[in-house]
């Protein structure tokens, strides 16, 4: 099973993602490399927020996902309107859970904030397997998203 080494994808995205500003093609980039480094993630991407407490679909990787997603609804609601990170490793025991897909059993949700600390996405990956993630998951990926959108 291929778990992600995150001191190796930081590396990988800051390459990556060096010197280019464009948020769809900085989120296609992350999202893209952050998918295919571990077997956990089923499905994996971003829902920008595009009005007010308004969430929707950006890149992805996986099957279909939720076209849009209100601040008050779901896992990636939360993320949005709380401004935290959800780690939820039952998303069956998560009231208010949007099953865009029937086979995610746990999910990880970041809000992603620009350079002025205003939340401008949030990076959705969900698993097929319960309690797929760790609290280490969320605090690198915290790391990475900063680096590449807070600047």
């Amino acid at each position: 099973m291929a778990r992600v080494n995150y001191k190796d994808l930081s590396k990988t995205i800051a390459s990556l993602c060096a010197g280019e500003d464009d948020m769809i093609a900085l989120m296609a980039s992350v999202v893209c490399e952050l998918h295919h480094s571990d077997d956990r993630f089923d499905w994996t991407g971003f829902y920008r927020v595009t009005g007010p407490e308004m969430l929707k679909i950006g890149p992805y990787q996986g099957g279909h996902g939720c076209l849009q997603i209100p601040f008050s609804r779901g896992v990636c609601g939360a993320a949005a309107r709380l401004r935290a990170t959800q780690l939820v490793p039952d998303v069956e025991a998560f009231e208010g859970h949007i099953a865009c897909a029937s086979s995610t059993r746990s999910e990880l949700v970041l809000p992603v904030f620009n350079g002025a600390g205003d939340v401008i996405a949030v990076l959705d990956i969900d698993s097929d397997q319960a309690d797929a993630f760790t609290r280490e998951d969320a605090e690198a990926l915290e790391v990475i998203l900063a680096s590449v959108f807070s600047r």
